[in-house]
Parts: C-alpha cells; structure tokens; sequence
C-alpha cells in the first residue's frame, strides 16, 4: 500500500544506522515523526510517559503538537530539558492564520493521477488531434531522409519488429514507437533536422497532456510537507518542568493522626522528610557567597512548636538558631512566616538567627523575610536542592551543596518629574557569616533582572527584562541571532543595564522585582507604588 503523504526511507534501516545518540535507548526522529504524523494533528496533545532524551516531545514541538512526557530518572530529564531549550525549529505557514494551531499549516500538495483520471480526461483527444498531426509530418521527413540515404541496418528497440533489421529499402520505414531516443552514429546528416523535429513535436504534446492530466487530477496532500516560511525562525515555546517526589512510609511509632480537615498537609505543618533535611543541614551547612559556610553543631527537636522545626546553636559562635522548613510539594507561603515568628518569639533565650528554609517562597512569605526587623534577630531566607527530594539519588557527602544562602534584593524606587517611575537595581545584600553581617554583593553578580510593572499578588509577568552580565554575544544579542529577530538597537544598551526604562503605574499599583545573581539563585522584591 502506498503512502505518498510521508517520507519514503526505510525507518528501521535508519533506526540501525544511528551513530549521533545521547541516550542509551535513543530512537530515531523519524520513527517517532511518522506515528505522530499518522494518528494527530497541529494542536493535538501527545504524551510519552518514559521520556528518555526527549525525541517524542522534540517532534511534537517541531510539528506543532502540545505534549507532556516524564521519567523517573533525572539525568533523562535534563537531557530533554537541554534538548528543547537550545532546540531552533523551521517555522510552518498557517493555512488559517486567524484560527492558530486548529487551522492546520498550509500544506504542500501534488496531484493524485489514476487510471480513471487520466481515462476520464476530457483534453487528451484534442490536444492529440491538434498536435500529432506535426509528428507525423515530423516522422515522415525523417523517414525520407533514411530512404534517400539509407544507413547501415537498424533494429528497433521495441515493438512487433523489436530485433529484426529494418533496412530502408524497398519502401521500408520507421513506425513513430521506433524512432529511438539518442541520434544513431551512422545515420546521415540529412536526417538529423527531421530526427530533432519529431522528437520535438513528440515532446510538446507529452508535456500538454501531463499537464491536462495533473490539472484534472484530485490533490493530495503532503502532510510531512507544510510550507516553511524562511523568514521566521521558531523556537521551544513555554514548558514547565516539575517534579514528584518518592513516596516515604513512617514507622508505626512515627506515625501521627490526620490533621484537622481546615488544614492541608501538602502545604503546612510536619512532613516526612523534615528528620533527613535536618540531617543534611547538620552535615552540609549553609553555603553563603564567596565561598563562606555557615555550620552547625546540633539540631533537636522543640515537640511543642509546630512551625519551628529544629533548634540549635552555630559551630562557631554557640549562637542559637532555629530553622522553619517550606513544604515538599508547594511555596513557602506567608502564613507560616508569620506562625513561624510568633513561635520564635516564645523560646528563650531569643534565637540569634531564624532560617527559612525551602525550595520555592512565595513572593509575600520572601518580603516578610527580608523586611521584618527585629532587633538583635536576624532572619534568613535558605534555597534548598531540589535534590533533597531524590534521596535514593543524591549523594552521600558532605561536600554536597543541599542548602543555599539566598540574597536581599537591594532594589530602589524613585518617581520622575513627569510622574513617570522608574527602578533601579543595586544587587543583592548577603549575609557574610565571617563578619556577621549583611554586606552588599554589588552590581556585578547580577546575571539576569525583571521588572513586572502590575504586579497582581498571583502571577510574575515581566514587562521588562535585564541581562547586565551579558557580553556582546549573549543576552538579547544573543536572542537576536538565534531567533533572527529584529530589535531596537536604541534599547539594547539599556536592557543590558541595572536601570529600568521609565513606566507608568498600573492598575495594582505595585511593582514586582526579581532578581537572579550569578549562582543561579533568585529573589523577589516586592514594592508598592505610593502616591
């Protein structure tokens, strides 16, 4: 059965000849291409529950299919994750472009030709009338050239008379089937002019007739052909990657009643896992800028407080510290922060340092951390390896870098003359653990800022992004480049910079800063506009 609308190579044999794998277990693109080809359309979602280096969600995102895929080990992850973020696709013409993806791309399409279209063709019969009438004439000079000058023998190559001599004598001439394609090299150059005209005239009607039939013909469409536009280039759209971690059981002794049905445990409260993290912190430390390390020389447990996790006294200087762990499977939210604190205000003595702990904070739980003074009190905001979450995966070392210390935004606000507003972003202050103190990190850790100019309280939507590290090859050059954009070469220079281009304020009257330094590490600055 033939399948004109998808590639012709032998997928298996391509399958076998792969040398260019990332991935054990790697399949070829085109194996993957001609199901999803088959069974789908633009739009459509696919999935791939074992994702390996990520070949089925890279097809679906050149074709134009949403996808999810997922694996349980991390190195496959990130392997698809590498893949589809440096990915750079053609981009496909729509055939409606006001409907998006449900229109379908513009196709390539060639004709369908049968036997019964070409029977039923009603042109055939009156080009053949109006032009083999030339080849005959065509065909009867060329034959009385060979009679006048006969050649040596000539036996046609197809036929009734296919291998027998024809001499051209004695009234012997060729049937048009018999004229042979290539000029023989013994055949008289008087001949030669009616030789070219047969051929010729023979030629033009085969080239009306194919096009009578391919006009006539039902289309069919290419569907592994949509039409490119050269002048785009289409890169990953926006994906998301999660993680869930491994189920643990606790003992029968640690077992502990449901909480009450007002509160979620998924977000609040005790888990599981909170005795491995005060584990790994009490062997690990904090590590802070620069190469400084906080470490502890105990943890316990207060069984009385329900927010705060573990109490204990730094290595260095006996000073106490408790710790208050963020959820496995959400934010920090703002409501523990606070809960957190108000424990905190009961122990005695006073703690000298309280850690929040966590893998993402919520941006109102980050402002409270950063802003709330209490005296003699520092608080500080820990980013926590999601590896934590991977027990069985994560090394057992002590040099491993489970907890990080995370940075105050230095961020000011000034309103302009014309009432306009405009940000301006100093870094970010550490806490330097050698001087005990928070020093300024400077303009020149910042990797990456961006200004959301209405913040809502929900969602960070960035109006303006900063890439001040950025050389002249990287950044928005960079994007420029890949993605064959066209920028404003005025706003270049400014979007490498630490000064935001002047705003208006929104409907929110609040603007959201967030800053990433150059480990990676990011932070939130919230600051609500006044007057």
């Amino acid at each position: 059965m033939d399948y004109p609308c998808f590639e012709a190579t032998n997928i298996w044999t391509d399958l076998a000849v792969r040398t260019d794998k990332q991935y054990v277990v790697e399949t070829a693109t085109s194996a993957i291409q001609r199901c999803l080809l088959m069974t789908t359309d633009p739009g459509d979602l696919v999935l791939d529950p074992t994702c390996g280096s990520g070949t089925t969600a890279f097809v679906a995102e050149k074709w134009g299919r949403r996808w999810i895929t997922c694996d349980t080990s991390r190195v496959a992850i990130t392997l698809a994750k590498q893949r589809l973020m440096t990915a750079s696709f053609d981009y496909f013409a729509l055939k409606y472009p006001h409907e998006g993806l449900k229109g379908g791309f513009d196709y390539e399409t060639v004709p369908h030709i049968t036997l019964k279209s070409i029977a039923n063709n009603p042109d055939i019969d009156t080009i053949y009338d109006e032009d083999h009438p030339k080849i005959e004439a065509a065909l009867a000079e060329l034959n009385a050239a060979l009679s006048t000058t006969p050649p040596t023998p000539f036996k046609p190559a197809q036929g009734v008379r296919k291998g027998q001599e024809v001499t051209f004598a004695n009234g012997e001439t060729l049937h048009e089937w018999e004229v042979p394609f290539d000029w023989p090299e013994n055949w008289p150059e008087a001949a030669r002019a009616g030789f070219d005209a047969f051929h010729t005239a023979r030629q033009a009607m085969q080239r009306r007739m194919d096009q009578s039939i391919a006009d006539h013909a039902d289309q069919e469409t290419l569907y592994d052909k949509p039409r490119i536009d050269k002048n785009k280039l289409r890169i990953t759209g926006p994906f998301s990657v999660e993680a869930v971690p491994a189920p643990t059981v606790l003992s029968l002794d640690e077992n502990y009643a449901p909480d009450e049905a007002d509160e979620s445990i998924a977000r609040s409260g005790e888990t599981s896992r909170q005795s491995m993290w005060r584990d790994e912190l009490l062997k690990t430390g904090v590590r802070a800028k620069g190469g400084a390390l906080i470490n502890f020389a105990e943890f316990e447990i207060l069984p009385e407080l329900k927010y705060i996790h573990a109490t204990g006294s730094i290595a260095d200087t006996g000073e106490r510290v408790v710790v208050s762990f963020g959820p496995e499977h959400a934010a920090l939210e703002q409501r523990q922060v606070e809960l957190a604190l108000s424990e905190a205000e009961t122990l005695r003595p006073a703690p000298k340092f309280i850690l929040f702990c966590a893998f993402t904070f919520d941006p109102e739980a980050a402002k409270d951390i950063d802003e709330v003074k209490w005296p003699g009190v520092t608080l500080l905001k820990v980013q926590m390896n999601t590896d934590l979450l991977t027990e069985d995966l994560k090394k057992k070392r002590a040099s491993n870098q489970s907890f990080w210390l995370m940075g105050q935004p230095d961020v000011e606000l000034r309103r302009l003359e014309d009432g306009m507003w405009q940000v301006e972003v100093n870094g970010f202050d550490y806490f330097d653990p050698r001087k005990g103190d928070v020093v300024s990190g400077g303009k020149k850790q910042i990797a990456m800022w961006s200004l959301d100019t209405d913040y809502d309280q929900r969602s960070l939507m960035p109006h303006q992004v900063f890439f001040p590290m950025a050389d002249a090859k990287g950044g928005w050059n960079r994007l420029k480049k890949t993605v064959r954009a066209e920028l404003d070469e005025d706003l270049l220079e400014a979007f490498h910079g630490t000064v935001s281009l002047p705003f208006e304020a929104g409907d929110n009257n609040r603007v959201a800063v967030k800053i990433v330094d150059d480990r990676g590490i990011e932070s939130l600055k919230i600051i609500p506009l006044e007057g």
